[in-house]
């Protein structure tokens, strides 16, 4: 930390700089020191309207004018408290009224010291007409000083910067505030090392920021945002250059076993693996194989065979006499996974039973609900070594959890994990070494944000599908059009007769309730007017017993409120076919795998996010029989809501929709636990606008931290780290 203090020459105090009112103003923001002011970059810029004579003006226009101060005079208002103050201006030909209607006395005082007969300056406004004479008149202009020079010309059009407000704010305080941060460029930290400025042709850092607030024309603007969108570029990819050298350093288990789990359980697969799966998989084999940890992002779009690769590299765990575990976010979803896991190895899952394959290992299931006596026997086995293989939710990540000799830890559905759940976990490795790490996700992200966003895990890309599966078409069902909604319980109801089930997603459980949102939604195309209350589950269940379509349906509901071993008892009767139609929450957004199923009817779609509609699809049509997907909705037909699910609606795969996500959404906390919101960490940064910018960054960015690792030559960079981390979790070390 002293080396933060010592370095940090734009760490210099706020109140030490400006007046008081300006460093409240920007402390408001959380703005408290040079550097962070200078980065705070204006919400957009205006642009004033050409110079104009006076005699030009018309009312309803904008104008920019050169005038004289002529006269002033204030009266009090008669209706409410305080006064009037006009100011007459004139251009040497044609004069024109200024009106500030102003409350308090101390802001006539300082107008008037502002605006004193014979003043020259730049007034901007929209002209309009006084009720009574009808002279033209701005009321309550923009104006500053205005010099007879070129440069006083040049400046009286320059574009002005418009920040953020609060409250009282004015814009003329954090213009004010900004423009005299400027003065001290030179005092600012500069996390980009000079020669890498230079290289990549931007400007030097004071006078960029000078260029960002106080430009004189647009396209400085864009030279001088330029600068802070490489160095946010290139902080971030200095934190993730550190945690690739951090883990070069730390050693790993080497998994080097060639048996003889995983050539029995590739023997007896029904299925015949597709070329992607055998390339991939022997890739995340050959970086587990090396004797210091890896972390490894595999995604894929859903149904594409993550979960047997994964499957084969933790066997490879155990062959070479360690474990493995597997987390997953909900409690649903490990119990899928287990139910998968064992019945894909079958006796080799079996170790210690009469039917159990000699070379079998134990598959073990921890979750924060088990019953005593199942947790402390499971974790007797976790502790002792029996269980090669563990599969929980965050119970896993517990202090309470120790595994004799944990070596590959596998995170199913990235999104919902944070870089601090990876850190946690490689706590949890034999003494002294760190597991390796592969996080999985059906949720693709595009190649420069996965840079952004990831940049610290290797990415392998499932493409293709095993092909052992249908498909699923989606089609979005406005309510407003009772001929398609009905055509959609139709089609349920159809599905159903020939022996197939449905699902019904709902937004909530009860339509009344503790789980109702707050405040509900907008449609932006239908006015002030907010959509209706979701539907719930329990409401869902019961109208659709009452529906001809679905005469005769055998209805099952789903949701948080039920316990596990209710969860599970409702499963089961959906993977036996007992229920024919479940209503849920979106308990069954992932991993849920019941072939049988070919319809999902996802209510109220609009709530949904767009990764959540895309797994919700994935349920259906994982077998023989092609699955339809119908997102109904109130929202206005051809709004920007019914586009939007309309977009997702024809997204041929997962990589279309994280692109749509990450447009909509944002890309996430980067470096901490949060895993959406872009403005939460990325301040000037768009990840797919400045894809470029985060290529050259991070080969620059990786180049510096291998050549320099303690960055002891780089303390700004240090510095700037180390900020960034501290904002965005207090908590985080590394992934």
């Amino acid at each position: 930390m002293a080396r933060r203090r010592e370095s940090a020459r734009g760490s210099m105090p706020l109140s030490e700089l400006l007046e008081s009112k300006e460093s409240r103003a920007m402390a408001s923001f959380g703005v408290r020191d040079l550097d962070t002011m200078m980065r705070f970059a204006p919400r957009r810029y205006t642009t004033p309207a050409p110079l104009r004579s006076l005699h030009e003006v018309q009312e309803g226009e904008e104008v920019s004018a050169i005038v004289s101060v002529v006269d002033v005079k204030e009266r009090r208002m008669r209706s409410r408290q305080g006064s009037i103050l006009e100011v007459v201006v004139s251009d040497g030909i044609e004069s024109l009224t200024l009106t500030f209607f102003l409350a308090k006395q101390h802001l006539v005082q300082w107008h008037r010291n502002q605006l004193p007969v014979g003043k020259h300056i730049v007034v901007r406004g929209t002209v309009g007409l006084h009720k009574q004479t009808h002279e033209p008149q701005i009321t309550h202009p923009l104006y500053e000083d205005y010099e007879d020079t070129p440069e006083g010309r040049m400046r009286a059009q320059r574009p002005l910067p418009v920040y953020p407000l609060k409250k009282t704010i004015a814009q003329r305080t954090m213009r004010s505030a900004t423009e005299k941060g400027v003065e001290f460029g030179d005092r600012l930290s500069r996390p980009v090392p000079a020669e890498v400025v230079a290289r990549r042709g931007l400007l030097p850092l004071a006078e960029a920021v000078r260029k960002v607030h106080v430009p004189w024309t647009l396209a400085e603007t864009r030279a001088g945002l330029a600068h802070l969108v490489f160095e946010e570029a290139f902080v971030l990819q200095a934190i993730f250059a550190q945690r690739r050298a951090q883990d070069a350093r730390t050693p790993a288990p080497a998994l080097r076993a060639d048996g003889p789990l995983q050539p029995a359980f590739d023997e007896r697969l029904p299925f015949e693996l597709t070329a992607g799966q055998r390339e991939v998989g022997g890739q995340i084999i050959d970086r587990i194989r090396q004797d210091h940890p890896t972390s490894v992002l595999l995604q894929g779009d859903v149904g594409s065979g993550k979960t047997v690769i994964a499957l084969r590299a933790m066997l490879r765990a155990v062959d070479s006499g360690h474990q493995a575990a597997l987390l997953a976010p909900t409690e649903v979803l490990a119990e899928q996974h287990y139910r998968t896991l064992t019945a894909l190895l079958g006796d080799l899952a079996r170790a210690g039973q009469l039917d159990g394959h000699p070379d079998a290992t134990r598959v073990r299931l921890l979750t924060g609900s088990q019953r005593t006596a199942a947790r402390r026997e499971t974790l007797l086995d976790v502790t002792s070594g029996q269980a090669g293989i563990v599969v929980g939710t965050h119970a896993l990540l517990t202090e309470s959890v120790e595994f004799a000799s944990l070596a590959l830890v596998v995170i199913d559905e990235q999104h919902r994990f944070g870089v601090d759940h990876r850190r946690r976990l490689r706590t949890k490795g034999p003494a002294g070494t760190s597991p390796h790490v592969v996080v999985m996700t059906a949720t693709p992200i595009p190649r420069t944000a996965a840079l952004a966003t990831v940049g610290d895990l290797d990415v392998l890309t499932l493409h293709e599908s095993p092909g052992m599966r249908a498909g699923v078409e989606a089609f979005v069902v406005h309510e407003s059009n009772p001929k398609w909604e009905q055509r959609m319980w139709q089609r349920a109801g159809e599905e159903i007769a020939a022996g197939r089930q449905v699902f019904v997603v709902c937004a909530r459980i009860d339509e009344a309730g503790d789980d109702a949102p707050a405040p509900p939604p907008m449609d932006p195309e239908s006015g002030a007017t907010p959509l209706p209350v979701a539907r719930g589950v329990t409401e869902t269940a019961e109208l659709l017993a009452s529906r001809p379509e679905l005469a005769g349906a055998r209805i099952g509901i789903l949701h948080g409120r039920l316990s596990t071993e209710e969860k599970q008892q409702v499963m089961d009767r959906v993977v036996d076919g007992e229920i024919d139609v479940l209503v849920a929450t979106t308990v069954i957004e992932v991993g849920v795998d019941v072939p049988n199923a070919s319809v999902m009817i996802v209510l109220d779609a609009e709530r949904f996010g767009v990764s959540q509609l895309h797994q919700l699809r994935g349920r259906v049509g994982r077998g023989r029989h092609a699955g339809i997907a119908f997102l109904d909705t109130r929202a206005v037909e051809g709004s920007e809501t019914s586009q939007h699910l309309q977009r997702v609606a024809s997204a041929a795969d997962g990589f279309a929709l994280a692109e749509l996500d990450l447009r909509r959404r944002g890309a996430g906390d980067l470096v901490g636990e949060e895993q959406s919101g872009l403005q939460r960490t990325l301040k000037h940064l768009d990840v797919i606008r400045d894809a470029e910018v985060i290529e050259q960054a991070r080969e620059d960015a990786f180049a510096v931290v291998e050549a320099d690792p303690a960055l002891s030559s780089h303390p700004d960079l240090a510095g700037s780290i180390e900020d960034r981390l501290r904002d965005a979790d207090p908590d985080v070390e590394r992934s």
